[in-house]
């Protein structure tokens, strides 16, 4: 008898091949066979009319804080993820010596805007070494599986002290010391190493992330390190992100990474976004990168499902906050905020006085201006979502056709909801209006999806939501070109499993670990985010809701049941152990068919 029958679902398997109705028995934490007429179980799952899929495997999460304190993991497990990696960015909380604390918890809350008071209450600390903390993350249980890379910041910190924090050049010794420390914690358990070079990384202090300047020295005797451990991946947040103030251009970037992976032998992997300087770049090192992989080396672009904004309303922060007539409400509640700023003589003030500090802003800060009248690119983000709006859909287009004051329709539609809305100010990834440049990187065979963010950028952004966006909009809704399917499910679950050395998970499979998803598809839906006080310390955060989620498996344990969470804390800290797999590449004439599976699986 197995533990777990999945029934009559449709199969989405991981492997970029077509779909096929079959049943998944489950026993212990593995996925024991998979076919028709498979026996008896203790528990039967009627999945008819649902898609079975493997638990997405998020590669780019900040959950380093909290999960030493947190099981449930959100905003990503509410969204299918059963398998989360943290360390990203050269930002995280190991090695560590004793009264760097607070240095390093400045220089996350900077980075990634997690509130500093919620890790300062929330975090435990008890450790110095990287294995030291992945020991801590030992002892925790959890709704997903959990994993960790090495980052820049605190290793350079932990070598360098003061000297590493701002960024001075290392000495010979250093350099050797820093390699040393990454490769023991790759031998620890490490997924790899991150860095980052993007000024628009900074410590609350102001200062870059340690390493945003280090130069090909530093950078390639640690990838020699990563190599020389047999496994773990080197991933970059490249200068270029921000290109009227990054230090290197993206095309040095791009080139120094690939010949990483030449030289060094070492996987490689980069953040990749479309910025409106420079917005056809993208294409450019996508073929770069194409070149290296056809010469047989490792290095993959990650990049967004999604463009990269931040999110504005009452609930949280909004451009009017900074209006001196707002000033009284600040600490108003939401109701008394709404009925103030409904008042026509208020709503007037506001509205010239924001318009008085762009028309100031454009001769002292441009940059600054232009965010704030950012109109054409500005967006209510609608319940349920819509991360694809239309030119007539912005700030801009709505003032035109109704004959309004753009600064008049931003603040109207702050009011919506009954102050619940939520406005979207897109930055990256959005250049044209549309999603044709997203859909051309999230259809190349060199790039994987990532920058989710799970657990940072509490109070701007939510994009641990990617997955369900995926799935609906890419795959179902979306009036343009869309994405096969089972080509998304590959690229969330075999995809970035494999290239961060999960060897097994990723695929529906028999003897693989048994994270699975069952999901109603047709009536999967993303709510509008909403701002919740629950990080320790009362630190708010956005979270997301999703309807459509059947069931969410994590090692044969049912961890979430109709869009909420059991109670089940199966997932555990996943070492990295054995030597990196490459990505997978599977093509239609690579995947078997829905006969050969359920062939082979009767015939177990």
């Amino acid at each position: 008898m197995y533990d777990l029958i999945i029934g009559n679902g449709t199969i989405v398997d991981g492997t970029g091949g077509e779909p096929f109705v079959a049943d998944v028995a489950i026993s212990g934490d593995r996925i024991a066979a998979i076919g028709t007429d498979l026996g008896e179980a203790a528990r039967f799952i009627d999945a008819t009319g649902r898609i079975v899929t493997p638990g997405f495997v998020d590669i780019h999460t900040h959950y380093d804080g909290q999960a030493t304190w947190d099981p449930e993991l959100a905003p990503s497990t509410p969204h299918g993820v059963t398998t989360v990696v943290f360390g990203n960015c050269g930002v995280g909380f190991a090695p560590v010596r004793p009264g760097q604390e607070q240095f390093l918890i400045e220089l996350m809350e900077g980075v990634e805007d997690i509130p500093g008071s919620a890790l300062t209450e929330g975090m435990s600390w008890g450790w110095e070494s990287f294995g030291d903390y992945l020991d801590a993350l030992d002892d925790g249980h959890y709704a997903a599986d959990i994993a960790a890379m090495i980052a820049h910041g605190p290793v350079r910190a932990y070598v360098m002290g003061e000297r590493g924090a701002a960024n001075e050049a290392a000495t010979g010794e250093e350099i050797d010391e820093m390699a040393r420390i990454v490769a023991d914690a790759i031998e620890a358990g490490a997924r790899g190493f991150s860095t980052s070079r993007t000024l628009g990384h900074r410590s609350l202090s102001g200062e870059p992330v340690p390493g945003t300047f280090a130069p090909e020295e530093e950078l390639f005797a640690i990838g020699r390190a990563v190599k020389a451990a047999g496994k773990g991946i080197f991933e970059v947040a490249p200068s270029g992100v921000i290109p009227t103030e990054d230090h290197i251009s993206p095309d040095l970037e791009v080139d120094w990474m690939c010949r990483l992976a030449e030289e060094a032998g070492v996987p490689v992997t980069f953040l990749m976004l479309q910025t409106d300087v420079a917005p056809d770049d993208y294409r450019k090192h996508l073929e770069l990168v194409g070149q290296v992989r056809e010469q047989g080396h490792s290095v993959t672009a990650q990049v967004a499902g999604r463009p990269f904004g931040v999110l504005l309303g009452l609930t949280a922060r909004h451009p009017f906050m900074v209006c001196p007539s707002y000033a009284p409400l600040m600490e108003a509640t939401l109701d008394e905020r709404i009925a103030a700023m409904r008042e026509p003589a208020l709503r007037a003030t506001l509205v010239d006085e924001y318009t008085t500090m762009i028309e100031q802003l454009r001769v002292a800060e441009p940059l600054l201006a232009k965010a704030m009248e950012n109109f054409e690119r500005t967006y209510p983000l609608g319940d349920p979502v819509n991360y694809e709006p239309t030119d007539a859909d912005s700030i801009a287009g709505i003032a035109a056709a109704t004959g309004r004051d753009p600064v008049e329709v931003y603040y109207d539609a702050l009011l919506e909801r009954d102050g619940h809305a939520i406005v979207l100010n897109t930055l990256l990834g959005y250049t044209d209006g549309d999603g044709d440049a997203l859909f051309e990187m999230l259809s190349s065979d060199h790039a994987v999806i990532g920058l989710a963010d799970g657990g940072a950028h509490c109070n701007l952004i939510c994009d641990a939501s990617t997955p369900t966006w995926m799935l609906t909009h890419w795959c179902r809704d979306r009036s343009g070109p869309q994405l096969p399917l089972p080509e998304v499910i590959r690229k969330m679950t075999a995809e970035t499993a494999a290239l961060f050395g999960f060897d097994d998970r990723g695929r529906i499979e028999v003897g693989l670990r048994a994270d699975v998803n069952v999901i109603d598809h047709e009536g999967l839906t993303l709510r509008a985010p909403r701002l919740v006080a629950d990080l320790p310390a009362g630190g708010t955060r956005f979270l997301q809701d999703a309807e459509g989620y059947d069931y969410t498996i994590v090692a044969g344990q049912v961890t979430r049941e109709h869009d909420q969470f059991t109670g089940a804390t199966p997932g555990r800290l996943v070492r990295l152990t054995s030597a990196h797999h490459q990505p997978i590449q599977a093509s239609a004439s690579e995947t078997r068919r829905k006969s050969d599976v359920v062939a082979d699986a009767d015939a177990r």
